[in-house]
């Protein structure tokens, strides 16, 4: 039977600061139909189903740390399946034991036992994992975007164009471990470890200083790509012209029209137009098509020549016609995207 326990709310002493929540689960049981209930309620899951395989069923789950950062724990013997909804978090797991592929129904990449994989949360995905021992680390959206602008200079963007499928560089994940490995510590022998602490004071900084060391080596390991918005849309009065670049921002792989653009923003398409080029120096659609063609040179620039394609990656930002995207790419970038491919 799960056992939830937020903790106390602890309202910061600085208003910019968000408030913060002690997180500790415990949920263990051994039957199918309890492991369906507890769990996918941790993730609001549906479509959850579990079966038992050649061994005892049992699972076990647990958490342990706060709202910006908590390290978990599943352990099952049996089969489960499922879908987990989109999700403002970061999530990084890995197997020490059994097997699972986190996404069966796109990426459909197995699991390499020790080797750390991001979630594609910010997405829906379908996962299968059996007889398995799985360690996570869920981390908050606003710590991993804040730490993301310091380390990388982002700005506020609401996507930081994180490949969840990036391959891992050994010497990241050496220092990823590490930093799990002395949060792990503190969280267990700390003055709040033992849950008689409440966040604040020496411990609390501690903790704090500890959860952000986790999220830099994790955007190490996972290095944004992020195209920053333009700063003119951060300045006064302009709140529609920022609304209706973040609406091209995150609906950056579909067909869009000036006037969805417009729409978003509660302009008309001949304001939107004159609002583009007066603060942007570009029209709404030349902006989206230089938002596109960033994303696709940040792909090609990491992707694997011998098992990627131009056309895959131009394709997958919303370029259909590749000889007009190889021209617009070469105009951009002075060279053709085979070339970025390639070195």
């Amino acid at each position: 039977m799960a056992t939830v326990d937020d903790g106390p709310l602890h309202q910061p002493t600085i208003g910019v600061q968000p408030a913060w929540r002690e997180v500790r689960i415990e949920a263990a049981g051994s039957t199918p139909d309890a492991a369906v209930a507890e769990l996918s309620g941790l993730y609001s899951g549906h479509d959850w189903a579990a079966t038992t395989t050649d061994r005892a069923f049992t699972y076990r789950y647990s958490a342990v740390g706060d709202s910006d950062v908590t390290l978990r724990r599943a352990q099952l013997s049996g089969a489960v399946t499922g879908a987990v909804p989109p999700t403002d978090e970061y999530i990084v797991q890995w197997l020490t034991a059994g097997e699972g592929i986190p996404d069966v129904l796109q990426d459909r990449v197995p699991m390499v036992l020790d080797i750390p994989m991001l979630l594609p949360t910010a997405r829906e995905f379908v996962f299968e994992y059996a007889d398995h021992d799985q360690r996570l680390v869920h981390m908050s959206r606003r710590l991993v975007h804040e730490v993301a602008d310091e380390l990388f200079h982002t700005g506020p963007v609401s996507d930081l164009g994180i490949n969840h499928l990036h391959p891992l560089d050994p010497a990241a994940v050496t220092r990823w471990r590490s930093s799990l490995h002395q949060l792990s510590r503190e969280l267990r022998d700390g003055p709040s470890g033992g849950g008689d602490g409440d966040g604040d004071g020496r411990g609390g900084l501690v903790r704090s200083a500890l959860s952000r060391a986790v999220v830099v080596a994790f955007l190490r390991m996972y290095p944004p790509h992020a195209v920053a918005l333009p700063a003119s849309v951060f300045l006064p009065r302009r709140e529609r012209l920022r609304a209706a670049v973040e609406y091209i921002h995150e609906h950056i792989t579909e067909p869009l029209r000036v006037a969805d653009i417009a729409a978003a923003a509660g302009f008309s398409v001949r304001a939107t137009q004159e609002a583009f080029q007066l603060s942007i120096g570009r029209s709404p659609l030349h902006y989206l098509q230089h938002v596109r063609l960033q994303r696709v040179r940040q792909d090609l620039q990491h992707a694997d020549p011998d098992t990627s394609s131009v056309r895959e990656v131009a394709q997958r930002w919303g370029f259909d016609h590749l000889g007009r995207f190889s021209a617009a790419y070469r105009v951009a970038f002075g060279e053709y995207p085979r070339t970025t491919l390639r070195r």
